[in-house]
């Protein structure tokens, strides 16, 4: 009798007598159950609201350009005849026949190789000149105008003097992105020091943080949003000009592909290319701010 007796559960309740006391219902509500069709309806109505719009709007582009291009007159080839055409580019982008007779997911790596070795130089010297130009009022004076000037240099009108200093197109196009896609983020890296709080600096005098202490503790994580925003531009800009420099340096990359087939006239080829191209820039660009959006956690300009 002195030990608790567990009765039957009657409607999902379990009774418990305990001794000197009547015995008392208690109720245990059961947590609700979620099937997995249930949990996958929000998803899926997620999906559809961020898919269903850019989905009508391509198909809308296309019908339109379908139209547009079936006429005599037209010069530009319809959908349906780009995809007659080149169809073994889409649907084979890694097939390899030849040194130049390769699909274009390999020219896209080989320029992204490029782009990367590029980009990677320019976030790592520009984050260290804009922390340099934010920070001290003369070097702001100093640097600034002449970062003004050459910011506002076309790509392109680097790649002359890269091929005469390197004499080889593999390191020139490389400087090509390194010097057009590093002022942004020196420009942005600056602002965002210039705009760390003043009650930062006085903590870090208060902890007695050197300056290196001082640049990784409190420099970088403030400036963090903005320099971010830096390199989302600078990788877009990287994107642009590697393109545009493999059309004059040859090689394998996706740039000379497109400049090889303008001169066999393969306008199907061309547009592939460039559909190849918004694709991987869009991929970059997103990778960039997810980065930005982790490191930052989430205070990163989307």
């Amino acid at each position: 009798m002195g030990q608790p007796v567990l009765k039957d559960a009657i409607a999902g309740a379990t009774v418990v007598s305990l001794p000197g006391k009547p015995s008392d219902v208690l109720p245990l509500p059961a947590g609700p159950s979620k099937s997995i069709a249930t949990r996958l309806v929000p998803l899926a109505k997620g999906a559809l609201v961020n898919l269903l719009p850019p989905l009508i709007t391509i198909a809308l582009i296309l019908l339109f350009w379908q139209i547009a291009a079936s006429g005599p007159q037209s010069s530009l080839p319809p959908p349906t005849r780009i995809w007659e055409e080149a169809k073994d580019l889409i649907t084979e982008p890694f097939y390899w026949a030849g040194s130049q007779d390769i699909g274009l997911g390999w020219r896209i790596l080989v320029s992204l190789q490029r782009v990367a070795i590029g980009f990677s130089l320019a976030a790592v010297v520009g984050v260290l000149l804009g922390t340099l130009v934010g920070q001290s009022i003369w070097a702001t004076r100093g640097l600034d105008p002449v970062f003004q000037v050459l910011r506002t240099v076309p790509p392109l009108a680097w790649l002359p003097l890269s091929l005469a200093a390197f004499r080889d197109s593999q390191p020139s196009a490389i400087f090509v992105i390194f010097i057009t896609a590093i002022w942004p983020v020196i420009i942005n890296t600056a602002v965002g020091i210039r705009n760390i709080p003043q009650d930062y600096r006085n903590v870090a005098k208060v902890l007695r943080l050197n300056q290196i202490e001082f640049f990784y503790k409190i420099m970088v994580p403030s400036a963090a949003p903005y320099i971010f925003t830096g390199l989302r531009i600078g990788v877009g800009l990287s994107w642009l000009a590697i393109v545009a420099a493999e059309m004059l340096t040859g090689g394998v990359g996706i740039g000379f592909f497109i400049w090889d087939a303008w001169n066999s006239s393969r306008l199907s080829d061309i547009i592939v290319a460039l559909v190849y191209i918004g694709v991987v820039g869009f991929l970059l660009d997103r990778l960039v701010a997810l980065i930005g959006h982790v490191v930052t956690r989430g205070t990163a300009t989307n």
